[in-house]
């Protein structure tokens, strides 16, 4: 049982840049909440960056850093980093003295950096999650500097220490988890005819330029084979969507969104998806189970979108479908599986054995052990 005097908890929390970060950090907010009722959260964000509107969405406080990544390549705005970091790790000591934290969090995400390297100096117990097969930057950095790394598939001790690791599983949000939303009131909710299969297009919370040149090239097959279309664009591909759909008159079947906050409505109301393979998109596919065709980003490090996607498609849970031949080949594999309810339905049932609902509850846990 964990001992703790009568002062209020006070929980940090950093993630941000993609929903991979920010969602994951938004649900273990909520399982420590149903935890600790009084406990006072603080998020720290970048600047700029969606969890600066997505978080307080969730219901939570948050700050900004001023803090961006290192460009690749040669780039005029690597020359700003540095004035960036000192900006970040001066506003960061200032958060971590001012809100005195019990605990701190960091689910990757540019922000997490600063963060996590102030709290861990100032021996404030620190704990960091890593959902993807290979690290993110920043988690293999903080790695040393941190008590408790949780980490969703085994084999992660060639990237951290061991002592440090517990695999716990990608956390997703609860109002996914604990979804009730019925298959009709998903399709009232977006404007669907619940009679017609629905596809449901998310190439995660930026986007994705490749899934969406595939959806474009095949939107009038798709419409013609009666297939209505649920696309979360990204912001960058928006205004081509809606210009392609309008050209095609095809108002009635594809419904265009920026972003989709009510992802668990979303996932209620398709038949199917078309998906990047990174680790939230794949827990939470799972936990709805639902027939997917993962399309991996061709240049995510180390490939791990890839290796991702195959811990599903080696046991006949999904389809893979590389980048390159997706504009090609997306609609026969629609075709040839999706609208065919018995290999499709094969798909669900072998999706069901990859699911798991403790992710959330094995973090919290660290966390409590952490603060005993």
């Amino acid at each position: 049982m964990m001992k703790m005097s009568k002062k209020k908890l006070k929980i940090l929390l950093s993630g941000g840049g993609t929903g991979g970060h920010i969602f994951p950090a938004v649900a273990i907010a909520d399982g420590l909440k149903e935890k600790f009722p009084n406990a006072e959260f603080l998020f720290v964000g970048a600047k700029g960056r969606m969890e600066m509107e997505k978080v307080p969405q969730s219901g939570y406080k948050i700050v900004g850093l001023w803090i961006s990544g290192i460009q690749r390549k040669l780039d005029v705005r690597n020359f700003s980093f540095p004035f960036k970091l000192i900006s970040s790790l001066w506003k960061a000591s200032r958060i971590v003295r001012n809100f005195k934290p019990d605990v701190a969090i960091g689910t990757g995400g540019y922000a997490s950096g600063p963060l996590l390297y102030i709290a861990s100096g100032r021996r404030v117990p620190t704990l960091i999650l890593e959902q993807n097969s290979y690290p993110g930057i920043t988690n293999k950095l903080l790695a040393k500097k941190v008590n408790t790394i949780c980490v969703s598939t085994p084999g992660m001790e060639k990237y951290f220490d061991k002592n440090k690791l517990v695999i716990t599983g990608s956390p997703i949000r609860d109002r996914i988890t604990n979804s009730k939303i019925t298959h009709k009131e998903a399709c009232e909710h977006f404007d669907l005819e619940t009679n017609k299969p629905v596809m449901l297009i998310i190439g995660g919370s930026q986007g994705a330029r490749g899934i969406n040149i595939a959806v474009a090239s095949n939107l009038k097959q798709l419409s013609q084979k009666g297939i209505q279309i649920l696309w979360q664009t990204g912001v960058n591909y928006y205004d081509e969507a809606w210009r392609l759909v309008k050209e095609h008159s095809l108002e009635k079947t594809v419904f265009v969104h920026k972003f989709i906050m009510e992802m668990e409505i979303a996932y209620s109301a398709c038949d199917f998806v078309i998906s990047r393979a990174g680790a939230i998109a794949l827990a939470e596919i799972v936990q709805m189970e639902k027939a997917c065709i993962f399309i991996p980003l061709p240049t995510s490090a180390e490939d791990h979108q890839t290796k991702n996607a195959l811990t599903l498609v080696d046991g006949n849970a999904a389809l893979f479908l590389n980048e390159k031949d997706a504009e090609k080949n997306l609609f026969s594999l629609i075709e040839d599986v999706m609208l065919n309810e018995n290999k499709k339905q094969e798909l669900i049932k072998n999706i069901k054995k990859f699911k798991t609902t403790d992710a959330t509850k094995n973090i919290v846990n660290e966390v409590i052990k952490l603060l005993n």
